[in-house]
């Protein structure tokens, strides 16, 4: 195990609410955040019903609310085409691609833990 040391000095100068830890948690904290986010990552460029087809229990406002705000937060990028019907694709930004390595670990973690 990592020396303790380390993550005391992540707080501890400040309160754990000023920490990356904490600012990274208030992005993809939320139901459906980090799921979206894998989608996204395994699948690359998904149309909105293809996301609520991949995710399942979503609801349609749940699912747009929640990418509104990964867009708003620069992870997701939202594509418009102009045409009828409308088409929207979303994909990961290169800030959000780089959340991948944290998924990938996650995943693996949870792979190796299961109970």
């Amino acid at each position: 195990m990592e020396n303790k040391e380390n993550y005391g000095q992540c707080i501890s100068n400040s309160n754990l609410g000023e920490t990356g830890f904490s600012y990274t948690l208030s992005l993809i904290n939320g139901k459906y955040k980090m799921t979206i986010l894998y989608t996204l990552m395994c699948f690359g460029v998904v149309r909105f019903n293809e996301m609520k087809k991949y995710i399942g229990d979503i609801s349609y406002k749940t699912l747009s609310s929640t990418l509104k705000e990964l867009e708003s937060d620069k992870l997701v990028n939202r594509k418009e085409y102009p045409q009828v019907p409308p088409k929207v694709e979303y994909s990961l930004t290169e800030r959000g691609r780089s959340l991948i390595p944290i998924l990938d670990m996650m995943c693996d973690w949870g792979t190796q833990n299961r109970i």
